[in-house]
């Protein structure tokens, strides 16, 4: 297995590239981090991990990049224990720091926030800091799929945590970064394929 720490390197059979199957929207942290490991690759979302692997299996996508742990809340679920399950050698994982960023309509001030949407895992990694801003935590199928909705939805006292650009991606704006509880925020990410095993 190749471990990567923040440089992409080409390190995977031929067999095994064209598409890549994440959990989540275009702007998600998965969605970055397919981007960064498997650059040659075409990022393909699916709304569940379930729906990720079984991409993978089906050969549908020849990969599946799937997060299994988090610096802050330990392991990932349901991911965690998908991945176990498929009792399958990853051929690379890669760890990559989790910065979050709480993102609302144009104009939308930080007085008038009144709910923060995100993907449970996130919601997790910020427990602290929402309540001191007395948020109320609400959760989506995923980071980016929080801020396209809050985005769709228009509405000023609704926000999303999400990577910055998914800000960029849904034209939101940025009320405030760096809402993880700590700096040290890194999520492990692992690249499964069902052709090298």
């Amino acid at each position: 297995m190749t471990h990567v720490e923040g440089a992409p390197e080409d390190t995977a059979p031929p067999t095994v590239r064209g598409r890549v199957a994440y959990q989540g929207a275009p702007g998600a942290f998965s969605h970055e981090a397919c981007l960064r490991l498997r650059p040659w690759d075409t990022p393909v979302g699916f709304a569940t991990f379930e729906d990720a692997i079984q991409a993978m299996l089906s050969g549908d996508c020849g990969c599946a990049l799937i997060p299994v742990e988090n610096a802050i809340i330990g392991r990932v679920e349901p991911a965690a224990s998908l991945v176990e399950a498929l009792d399958m050698e990853p051929i690379a994982e890669v760890w990559r720091p989790i910065r979050l960023a709480l993102m609302a309509p144009s104009g939308a001030r930080l007085a008038d926030i009144r709910t923060a949407e995100s993907h449970p895992a996130a919601l997790g990694q910020c427990v602290h800091t929402l309540a001191a801003m007395g948020l109320t935590a609400v959760e989506a199928f995923d980071t980016a799929g929080a801020a396209q909705a809050v985005a769709q939805a228009g509405d000023r006292t609704r926000a999303a945590i999400a990577p910055l650009g998914a800000a960029e991606a849904y034209g939101l704006s940025i009320l405030r970064n760096d809402l993880q509880d700590s700096a040290d925020n890194r999520t492990r990410f692992v690249l499964l394929s069902a052709e090298a095993g």
